[in-house]
């Protein structure tokens, strides 16, 4: 009689969790002489594989890559007949074959070797072909498969996928690679939006907009029409910030001074307004315009020499929080 599905998957992952702990005890130097290879490495890492493994090494790629590793997928059946030429000198080859007899990835081999190209292999056979052939050895040997037929490869591509993962993330940590490099990695991601600073997203130069003390107030109006913030920046004769006008400030001084518009930006200016350093997250500049209720910070040096500036409107969609 069939087993219950839930006793069937969690038999399958109790062998899988255990295929993974399996590869943790097989760890050894030659893991650390992997990663200092790599390291060392001119070029990318190549990463190849037939059937479950290669879906298996096209992640592992991918992880990589996504990483600071540069690496690609390299079918082996491909190579063999043509693709061989994507390696170039200072690659290094990354080949997972869980028996380590395929064929088209032991052919590979052959042509590597006339290359001097240096192959790390993973696999669960530290005798076979492919593995004597590498020049370095990964074992991902494990107990027994999680299909109930010990056929279909299950825990064995698990425990490469895994190997492949330790292997990303001790190159990562060797680079010494950040939550910012990875943001430039993943643009259009979401760490990548949250990891946005305020100096990518500001307006500056001609767009921002800013006057000098002495500007007539009604050149100010002008200044804040033209640039379409509804706030303009008072600045003095160095570029440092004194002050601002907005829209708001604006209107409000009308009803209690209608002369307002014979005066000088300097006159009328709100001293002080809030601002934000370049270098600070996205999120940090759209927190105190919430907080505050304001919809503009001016982006200012730490002298508050005026950098530029940054509307609510360029923060709303990109999901900071």
């Amino acid at each position: 009689m069939p087993r219950a599905p839930r006793d069937v998957a969690r038999l399958v992952l109790e062998i899988e969790a255990a295929a993974v702990a399996g590869v943790v005890t097989q760890l050894d130097e030659s893991f650390d002489r992997a990663v200092a290879t790599i390291r060392a490495a001119a070029g990318r890492v190549v990463c190849t594989g037939m059937g479950k493994s290669g879906l298996v090494m096209k992640k592992v790629a991918a992880t990589l890559a996504s990483t600071g590793t540069p690496a690609f997928f390299l079918h082996p059946a491909e190579a063999i007949h043509g693709d061989v030429g994507m390696i170039v000198e200072g690659d290094v080859v990354l080949a997972a074959s869980y028996s380590g007899t395929t064929e088209e990835l032991l052919r590979l081999v052959e042509a590597l070797k006339r290359l001097g190209i240096t192959l790390i292999a993973m696999s669960g056979n530290p005798q076979g072909p492919l593995a004597r052939a590498a020049d370095l050895h990964l074992s991902v040997a494990i107990d027994k498969e999680a299909c109930p037929l010990n056929l279909a490869p299950t825990a064995s591509t698990t425990a490469t996928l895994a190997l492949g993962d330790a292997l990303a993330m001790a190159l990562l940590e060797s680079r010494g690679f950040t939550p910012e490099d990875f943001a430039r990695l993943h643009p259009g991601g979401q760490l990548g939006k949250r990891l946005l600073r305020v100096e990518q997203l500001m307006h500056s130069g001609a767009d921002l907009p800013a006057v000098a003390a002495d500007t007539p107030m009604r050149d100010a109006i002008y200044e804040m029409s033209r640039k379409g913030f509804g706030i303009t920046a008072v600045v003095d004769g160095a570029g440092r910030l004194l002050g601002c006008i907005s829209d708001g400030d604006l209107r409000r001084a009308l009803e209690r001074d209608e002369s307002l518009l014979r005066r000088t930006a300097v006159e009328c200016m709100k001293r002080d307004p809030r601002t934000i350093d370049g270098g600070e997250l996205a999120s940090a500049a759209l927190k105190v315009m919430e907080d505050h209720r304001i919809t503009s910070l001016f982006v200012t040096a730490p002298d508050r020499q005026l950098r530029g500036i940054v509307h609510l409107h360029d923060l709303w969609g990109l999901e900071l929080f």
